[in-house]
């Protein structure tokens, strides 16, 4: 057979189902071999291939997609979706096509092949592997390569087939059976370490990340409620728990719940499960997170455990899911008086403080996704974007309901992710449950980043899409026009049209590939057509009218130190600073 045939079989026995692309010459036999085999997405741009499938695999595990790119444009356009998979530690496979070997450069010149890039040279940074085939491989061989992307941190893989390779022939063999990963389990005397401290602690928080596998998440939320421990997420994390749950104490962060943040630093035993603790969740000034706790970090990973921020008192490179499963199993001691103090916090300090400037005329951020959260279903697929004020505004206030599913991406925080992401899970709950009516999925993006992959509302269109859409118009990019405010005096560059950026009508826009738009008004929450079209099944858009000069708070600030030098604040002292000790409000 074909090898290209035999790759795409190899590629259904492994699990995948689906595959997002952009054609190309260079990858014509995959292209035709892999849509006998799976169910195939055109996408317009090839960053979003890579982004679909990184959001499909996180939703519709087992089941697994994969982005297919042509060499050169197609592989360098996709350098974005295969950087953010790897600082999520994310599960993504990219094949890529190449000139034929008797084409290659092979750095004697800086081309020979037409449309010549050396991928792997290119993108092994940011892989966990990056291969190219000189020939075909045994079954055996590329299996290993396989599962490289989810054994055992996850991350991208790119695996790049010459045109002559794709069309070779091959003898037809099985591949071999998949065998989950052996990862390593902490053995008893450590959990029995861990389970003490946390019976002699006063005030522990248990702070569970997105390496703890969302498929055994009720079973584990179940035993976590049951025993009333104080328990928090990561933003990886969120649908974890519920945020209702009596034992739920919020997603402290950088761009944190004001409340978590004080609470996780009250602590005296910070159990971190499935995070790797990055800056972003410890605060800059990494020094102080902690600063009364003993910490104890779970993550598979040794160099996470090791790289010295923050301080790690007990670090276990073991699997995060059986951890959690076996320590909280236990009948472990209960810390009722320090969980109604914690609830005591997090009733004092609310979710929507009144600190903000909103413009007449114009939704309050805050407001509109409280609001909104009263108006979804507990089955949502919900997709806040990767960066500025509709990411971290969603974060920080969205109280999810357990069932649903919270996805972004953080870490590289590309503008332009939402979009393409929601097409992935929109995508994942059409075609991966088989049965019943489809999830519906909902985006909340800023129009900044929205404008960076708008192309992609042609693959909405086209593959009518139960996905509802809302952009923070705010006229530009808040995020950037806020820094360009405070530290420079309100010049503003490239931030908005008077700046020099140009963003569209959105109310035109929408119009050109036949999606319903509207905006909203100021009681867009019991507005009849609103709710109509937010129930109706298919694509619609939302615009939601966010005043340029609002006003974003509490945030993490630098302060002035004794020596003179700046220094960033710990997470539990957001600006502007409240005294919650002094608030009298019932538990919540």
């Amino acid at each position: 057979m074909k090898y290209s045939d035999q790759i795409a079989a190899w590629l259904q026995t492994a699990g995948y189902t689906h595959y997002f692309y952009v054609g190309g010459g260079n990858i014509m036999h995959l292209t035709e071999s892999l849509d006998r085999y799976m169910t195939g997405v055109p996408v317009v741009h090839e960053v979003a291939a890579g982004i679909a499938a990184e959001y499909f695999n996180e939703i519709a595990h087992p089941a697994r997609a994969l982005a297919l790119v042509t060499a050169g444009p197609g592989l360098t356009n996709i350098v974005t979706a295969l950087s953010g998979a790897y600082l999520e530690s994310r599960e993504l496979l990219v094949i890529g096509g190449q000139v034929k070997t008797a084409d290659l450069a092979r750095e004697q010149v800086r081309s020979r092949g037409i449309q010549e890039v050396d991928g792997v040279a290119l993108v092994r940074s940011t892989t966990k592997l990056a291969y190219r085939f000189e020939a075909p491989i045994a079954a055996d061989e590329f299996l290993e390569k396989l599962a490289v992307s989810w054994t055992p941190r996850k991350g991208p893989v790119f695996l790049e087939f010459p045109l002559d390779v794709q069309a070779a022939t091959v003898e037809e063999t099985a591949l071999p059976a998949l065998v989950a990963p052996a990862l390593p389990v902490v053995d008893d005397a450590s959990l029995d370490r861990v389970a003490d401290l946390y019976d002699r602690a006063e005030r522990p928080v248990v702070l569970l990340g997105g390496g703890v596998a969302y498929g055994g998440a009720a079973a584990l939320r179940e035993a976590l409620v049951a025993r009333g421990v104080p328990t928090m997420t990561t933003y990886n994390g969120a649908d974890r728990m519920d945020g209702d749950d009596p034992n739920y104490l919020g997603r402290p962060n950088t761009w944190g719940q004001r409340s978590a943040n004080i609470i996780i630093q009250r602590a005296d035993l910070i159990i971190a499960i499935g995070t790797r603790l990055g800056l972003q969740q410890t605060g800059f000034n990494w020094q102080e997170f902690g600063r009364d706790a003993t910490i104890v970090q779970v993550e598979i990973d040794e160099g996470e455990l090791n790289k010295g921020h923050p301080r790690v008192d007990h670090g276990f490179a073991v699997d995060a899911n059986d951890f959690a499963h076996r320590l909280f199993a236990r009948p472990l001691a209960r810390h009722d008086a320090w969980l109604a103090e914690a609830r005591r916090i997090r009733a004092a300090v609310p979710r929507v403080e009144d600190v903000n400037k909103t413009g007449e005329g114009y939704l309050s951020p805050y407001d509109f996704i409280v609001r909104l959260e009263a108006l979804t279903r507990d089955d949502d697929l919900v997709i806040p974007c990767s960066s500025g004020s509709a990411f971290t505004l969603s974060m920080q206030l969205y109280k999810q309901r357990f069932g649903q599913r919270m996805l972004t991406d953080k870490s590289l925080a590309s503008m332009g992710y939402g979009l393409s992401g929601a097409i992935g899970a929109a995508i994942a709950a059409r075609d991966a449950g088989g049965e019943g009516r489809s999830r519906r999925t909902i985006l909340i993006e800023g129009d900044g980043g929205f404008a960076q992959n708008l192309q992609e509302l042609g693959t909405v269109a086209v593959n009518n899409l139960d996905l509802k859409i809302f952009i923070f118009h705010d006229q530009g990019h808040a995020s950037i026009r806020m820094t360009q405010r405070s530290y420079f005096n309100g010049k503003y560059l490239g931030c908005d049209r008077p700046s020099g950026l140009g963003l569209p009508d959105w109310e035109r826009l929408f119009v050109a590939w036949d999606v319903p738009v509207m905006p909203l008004g100021l009681d867009f929450d019991t507005d009849p057509a609103v709710l109509e079209r937010l129930a109706a099944p298919g694509p619609a858009a939302f615009i939601v009218p966010i005043d340029p000069e609002q006003t974003y708070m509490p945030k993490i600030t630098s302060r002035i130190t004794a020596t003179g030098s700046m220094e960033s604040n710990p997470i539990d002292r957001m600006s502007p600073e409240i005294d919650y000790l002094a608030q009298d409000a019932p538990v919540a």
